[in-house]
């Protein structure tokens, strides 16, 4: 049995190291930028990695807060961390293995860097084993939690046909042509449905607190 002590713990560095990179990562990103305040701030609320672990550290200050909130009411019901968990588990391993080559970040853009795109989604995975209520998760929510992506790219793919950026090489319209990222944006989201069904399967096939 987990205490609610540690619980709270890990809920307030979860929140601390979320808000942490995401705030850094902007003023780095702000120090080296070469575009306008407005359009450097739009392009760095432009990627996937950054909106997710914003949701990440809402989720996690909305825990420690522990008063109502009406608005968030939705955070503490079964399944929301799941969905959570889904986008950034796919943040770390799309980074892993198609971006982390891109790129050789050095100092404190290293330390942010690995932060966003591999400490925080194992930290909230294992956050998930260890708090989620996985057996009352239904399967019905799953396509529910298909919205946020799908949301996310047709953003992108509008802002990027007004502005010509595209934050993700795998969906510059402007290198590969339209056709070719709507089949890998499509390929991208048959990996989150089928994410969300192993990790619904899984919880439910572990013991749960």
């Amino acid at each position: 049995m987990i205490s609610n002590n540690l619980k709270d713990k890990l809920v307030f560095i979860g929140g601390a190291l979320g808000w942490f990179a995401v705030v850094v990562q902007f003023v780095l990103m702000m120090q080296n930028r070469i575009e306008s305040l407005t359009e450097t701030t739009i392009r760095f609320f432009s990627y996937f990695t950054i909106v997710t672990n914003c949701l990440v550290a809402l989720y996690f200050s909305v825990l420690w807060y522990k008063k109502p909130l009406s608005l968030f009411t939705r955070f503490e019901k079964p399944g929301f961390l799941t969905a959570t968990t889904l986008y950034i588990a796919t943040v770390g391993i799309v980074y892993q293995f198609l971006l982390r080559d891109l790129w050789e970040p050095t100092g404190m853009q290293r330390m942010v860097d690995e932060l966003l795109h591999s400490v925080i989604p194992v930290y909230v995975f294992v956050f998930w084993i260890l708090f989620e209520k996985k057996k009352e998760i239904s399967w019905k929510t799953i396509p529910s939690w298909l919205l946020y992506p799908l949301i996310y790219l047709i953003f992108i793919l509008f802002r990027g046909h007004l502005s010509g950026f595209y934050p993700y090489p795998f969906v510059d319209v402007n290198e590969l042509g339209f056709e070719k990222v709507l089949t890998i944006s499509g390929l991208l989201f048959l990996a989150f449905g089928l994410g969300a069904v192993v990790l619904v399967g899984f919880g439910k096939s572990i013991k749960n607190r």
